[in-house]
């Protein structure tokens, strides 16, 4: 018959069980460098489309929003104006897609 045995962790299992959790521990936190890399290229774009006065359509949660950008807060939201809402704020995390004629 099978005894129970008391299971006690190695020092190498120890030491490969830290080596886990510190990738996964960096994995979590590249994720963040490349959601902070997605907003500065959606930045990069709509400062391109202010400077020179050109439309631009954003993506967001699956629907399309046209417009002129007039004012970019860094890291926090865009201010556009267009025909059927006038002005609206638009935070730049939730901007899925920029598109540029």
């Amino acid at each position: 018959m099978n005894t129970p045995r008391k299971l006690t962790m190695t020092l190498q299992a120890k030491a490969r069980l830290g080596q886990l959790l510190s990738a996964g521990l960096l994995a979590l936190a590249s994720g963040q460098v490349v959601a902070d890399d997605s907003v500065k290229g959606v930045e990069k774009m709509l400062t391109i489309a202010q400077q020179d006065k050109k439309g631009v359509t954003i993506y967001v949660g699956g629907q399309t929003v046209g417009g002129a950008v007039l004012r970019i807060e860094p890291g926090q939201w865009v201010e556009l104006r267009n025909q059927q809402f006038g002005r609206l704020v638009i935070r730049l995390d939730r901007i899925d897609a920029v598109a540029l004629p």
